[in-house]
């Protein structure tokens, strides 16, 4: 009988200590899209749902690269090019957490842990070795983020978000600009 309760609280124990460390370890987007999925059962507002979780987190990640690029950084462009996505990024993810709120879609709070091993391994870097990645990272994460944000303002369903995606396009071709020009002033 000893044997028996002792291996039960050895099984249970062993449970608490899973479910505990499966809420530990879970991603701060996966744990958003499983709420709006939870929330939102109709298909109409699931691919504006999953924009707004995406945007969140690459809005976080190009704000916290950008602080980094300001202290890693060795070349003013990318120095300034850093301060912009800081600034630009700051207010367009405190407009998307604003529109979201009124919507109910909850969103990343913390990076995933992609976005967090794109953040760490850029850490890493100093110098020119860090502009170069930076500015080869900028380059193709806002040519991702234009087609993303242009799809959404194309064929989004919610019209809020489907107009704050439209409204930001500009923004991001500005930034892909400016990112190129950066790159090439690193690259010579």
């Amino acid at each position: 009988m000893k044997k028996l309760l002792l291996n039960a609280c050895l099984c249970a124990s062993l449970a608490v200590i899973a479910a505990c460390n499966n809420s530990n370890n879970s991603d701060s987007k996966d744990v958003a899209k499983e709420q709006n999925d939870q929330k939102f059962d109709s298909t109409n507002i699931e691919d504006d749902t999953k924009f707004a979780v995406n945007a969140a987190d690459g809005g976080m990640l190009e704000v916290q690269l950008g602080k980094l690029a300001q202290t890693n950084g060795s070349a003013q462009v990318v120095k300034d090019f850093g301060k912009q996505m800081v600034d630009d990024h700051s207010k367009a993810n405190e407009e998307l957490i604003a529109t979201a709120k009124s919507k109910n879609i909850t969103l990343p709070s913390t990076l995933s842990e992609d976005k967090q091993k794109m953040y760490d391994d850029l850490a890493k870097k100093k110098g020119h070795d860090f502009d170069k990645a930076y500015m080869d990272m900028m380059v193709d994460d806002h040519n991702e983020d234009i087609s993303d944000f242009q799809k959404e303002a194309d064929k989004g369903n919610d019209p809020d978000l489907k107009a704050w995606a439209a409204g930001k396009v500009p923004t991001l071709q500005h930034h892909l600009d400016m990112a190129k020009a950066a790159k090439d002033a690193v690259n010579k």
